[in-house]
């Protein structure tokens, strides 16, 4: 067992969560002792109390309690993929440089594991190490179900500038999605709310967002404020909408707890947008039937941001999933319909 210590964060490690930077500096210690650790006042930073989640600066001081020895560590673990897995997750590839890698990340592909998930971008980001070292890092996420840009960083340097570009709230992000119904009007913007919501599972599986009004924030605990900019861009009669949209806030589900809560849900959504009965318009259920799939129809089509090297701005664009790609065609619509920054003028 160590004595307690003080230890200087480095320059490098700057921005890095604290949880992270102490299995980092401590790999015995799992990453429910940190909590623990933490929620205990135990691990401070410059003598204050801290959350695994809070962002360390370079100088700063952290307090370590005593810790066990490290005299056997565990051996290093590396997710195997398959061959086959190694070429999906390289297709997906839209954009490389030496500091980031962009993917068009397929539905149904979690991006990190949790809930009995062990096949996810995480995993798979073994096979785009493309000659590096160190496999890429996640620097946000997307929900399983929802496909599209995804961003990854191959070094340190770029983790740290692209997690605070977004954190700084200075990426755009545009999403697609096909909705029941016709938002009216056809240019908006919701600021509900979100509060969390347990799910039913051990594990927490099955919460979901639940929207409060502006005015009831104040009054409901945990609520978080959301915005969200739409544009109803096409529409079929007063069955569906091809809506762009663009979070200004970065919620879990955000987008679609907010279509749902203004009456149209987003086609496939299980969750939030009813029953699997079809929607007729009236802002109930997620499904239109037919030829239309019920797999959920939620892409992030592009993403804009600034290099965290070259300090250029960088455009993604990545094509829809076969899926929604088959809705389009069924309703006649052609990607290029759209512009690539309907917000833009706003």
């Amino acid at each position: 067992m160590s004595r307690v210590q003080t230890v200087t964060v480095a320059a490098d490690d700057a921005d890095m969560r604290l949880d992270r930077w102490f299995r980092q500096q401590f790999p015995q210690i799992s990453q429910g002792r940190i909590e623990k650790m933490c929620r205990k006042g135990e691990i401070r930073v410059d003598g204050g109390r801290v959350k695994g989640s809070t962002r360390l600066e370079s100088g700063q001081q952290v307090r370590v309690p005593p810790l066990p020895d490290a005299a056997a560590p565990p051996p290093a673990t590396r997710t195997s993929v398959s061959k086959a897995d190694a070429e999906m997750i390289r297709g997906c590839v839209i954009y490389k440089d030496d500091d980031v890698i962009a993917i068009n990340k397929p539905a149904g592909l979690p991006t990190q594991g949790g809930s009995g998930q062990t096949r996810h971008v995480d995993g798979l980001a073994e096979a785009l190490k493309f000659g590096l070292e160190d496999k890429p890092r996640l620097v946000h996420r997307l929900d399983k179900d929802t496909s599209g840009v995804l961003l990854l960083a191959r070094n340190r340097i770029a983790a740290r500038g692209l997690t605070a570009a977004m954190r700084h709230k200075e990426t755009r992000k545009i999403y697609w999605a096909l909705v029941a119904g016709v938002p009216t009007p056809y240019l908006g913007e919701i600021r509900f709310g979100l509060v969390k919501a347990g799910g039913r599972g051990k594990g927490g599986e099955g919460e979901k967002m639940i929207a409060v009004h502006p005015r009831e924030m104040d009054e409901t605990p945990g609520a978080k404020r959301a915005h969200t900019l739409y544009a109803t861009l096409y529409r079929v009669g007063s069955r569906a909408s091809w809506v762009a949209m663009e979070p200004v806030t970065g919620r879990t589900h955000q987008l679609r707890a907010h279509m749902a809560e203004i009456g149209h849900p987003i086609v496939g959504d299980g969750k939030y947008g009813g029953s699997g009965q079809e929607n007729m318009g009236d802002g109930w259920g997620a499904q239109l039937g037919g030829v239309i799939s019920k797999k959920l129809h939620l892409h992030a089509r592009m993403m804009r941001f600034e290099h965290p090297v070259s300090r250029k701005e960088i455009t993604v664009t990545a094509p829809m999933p076969e899926h929604m790609a088959h809705s389009w065609d069924t309703f006649g619509w052609t990607e290029d319909l759209a512009a690539e920054d309907p917000f833009e003028a706003l």
